[in-house]
């Protein structure tokens, strides 16, 4: 009979080259940085090529010797391939070696279980986690299949593997109720930032490409940024004032990375419809980084599965100061801005940021003269507050006349609450 492994963190990484990218160096190195991420202390590395994987054993027999071997060498309680593997294979493999193996997918779920923080956070990771663990019990481990026995524990006959999957099923089914409730939580205060004609500015990109640093630098908020992988796992969302009279809502959602299990694309898929929503998506990307393209790429494939393709966005390319470059913004040929380069860490560029994020947003302006009574100090006090009074004169009734120049969503959001009529203050020229 055999019992699984309990683990630990002394770490032995496997990586085969697969006869595609996977040969590429960065893809071992973001391996490694997920490996340290999950708090391994990686003692050695085996790497191998193959046309296609072993059904039994993902690797091949010589080379699970080879693996073998380096785990009582280096004293090993921990296996990682940057794979996918089977339950099978799992069995298989920690039936050879020992020590306890996990996979890519098991690693990344790991990581995020410890960086949740809040409720809602907890909950999808539980969720991902329990999805893929119903898969190991299939063809799994040799303790599921046995009846359960003993005084008072005889039944129906039912084993323990069917007991668990039944077990499973009934926590994600409460699992996916309690996202249901946080989802149309989510949806309401999103239907009631677009009522208000509130803007949302989405941060998405790779992780650690240093979205929280610019969260943090454009909001002055305090969310914790680290030079690691998925140093921020809960989405945050603070206003972010553009000048008077404009605000925005920005998020800071989580990174994501090239295969990023199925299980979390979908369990998280309430937090990142945030950027399906969003008024406008900055896509932030280290500009340091040499696979900088291929990240454009996974951050492009997750966001189709989303549906916020259509989303506009530019590219913010980060980390200028690592690069020895200027901060600057290019435009394409209609003069509009597709890339914003800056350093989130120094505040250089930051400026640049600011002011091509109210382009994008700019909307039509109301200007004239705006004639109120005596009654309406409060409505007075507000057009100040915007800064939307270019001039004020007194009339002979004790009202005011004032000369203004006020954004259309914060003339909007007068209307609404019945301070002003609309047609009281024309569109300036050229924006009807």
């Amino acid at each position: 009979m055999f019992e699984r492994h309990g683990g630990g963190s002394r770490a032995l990484l496997v990586h085969l080259d697969l006869g595609r990218d996977s040969a590429d160096e960065g893809v071992l190195q973001e391996f490694q940085e997920l490996a340290t991420s999950a708090g391994a202390v990686v003692v050695d590395v085996v790497r191998g090529s193959r046309d296609k994987p072993d059904s039994r054993l993902f690797v091949g027999s010589g080379k699970a010797r080879e693996i073998a071997d380096r785990c009582k060498l280096e004293e090993v309680e921990l296996v990682i391939f940057n794979h996918s593997l089977s339950p099978s294979q799992e069995r298989n493999l920690e039936q050879l070696l020992q020590c306890r193996v996990l996979d890519r997918t098991g690693l990344i779920l790991d990581i995020f279980s410890q960086r949740a923080r809040s409720h809602e956070g907890k909950l999808q990771v539980e969720l991902a986690q329990l999805r893929h663990l119903s898969t190991r019990l299939v063809r799994g481990w040799t303790h599921l299949e046995r009846q359960k026995g003993g005084i008072g524990l005889r039944g129906p006959g039912e084993t323990q593997l069917e007991t668990d999957r039944r077990l499973l099923s009934v926590r994600i089914k409460k699992l996916r109720r309690d996202l249901d409730e946080v989802r149309q939580r989510r949806e309401l205060n999103r239907a009631a930032r677009q009522r208000a004609q509130v803007a949302t500015v989405s941060l998405v990109g790779y992780t650690n490409a240093g979205k929280s640093t610019l969260f943090n630098a454009l909001t002055n908020a305090n969310v914790y940024a680290a030079d690691r992988l998925f140093a921020t796992l809960d989405p945050t969302l603070r206003k972010l004032e553009l000048f008077p009279g404009l605000e925005a809502v920005i998020v800071d959602t989580v990174g994501f990375v090239s295969d990023l299990p199925h299980e979390l694309v979908e369990a998280f898929h309430a937090t990142l419809q945030e950027s399906a929503e969003a008024t406008l998506l900055l896509r932030v990307v280290d500009s340091a980084d040499p696979r900088r393209a291929e990240f454009e790429h996974e951050v492009d494939s997750v966001l189709e599965l989303v549906d916020a393709t259509d989303v506009p966005s530019f590219t913010v390319y980060n980390k200028v100061d690592l690069r020895g470059e200027a901060p600057r913004i290019d435009r394409d040929d209609e003069g509009r801005v597709v890339r914003v380069w800056l350093s989130a860490m120094t505040g250089e560029g930051l400026d640049l940021l600011h002011d091509a994020v109210v382009e994008h947003l700019a909307v039509s302006r109301r200007r004239g003269v705006l004639t109120l009574l005596a009654s309406q100090g409060k409505l007075r006090a507000e057009l100040y507050e915007l800064g939307a009074v270019i001039d004020e004169h007194v009339v002979d009734d004790g009202g005011f006349e004032l000369q203004v120049d006020v954004d259309e969503i914060a003339w909007q959001r007068l209307a609404k609450r019945g301070q002003v009529e609309l047609e009281s203050l024309p569109l300036a020229a050229g924006q009807a």
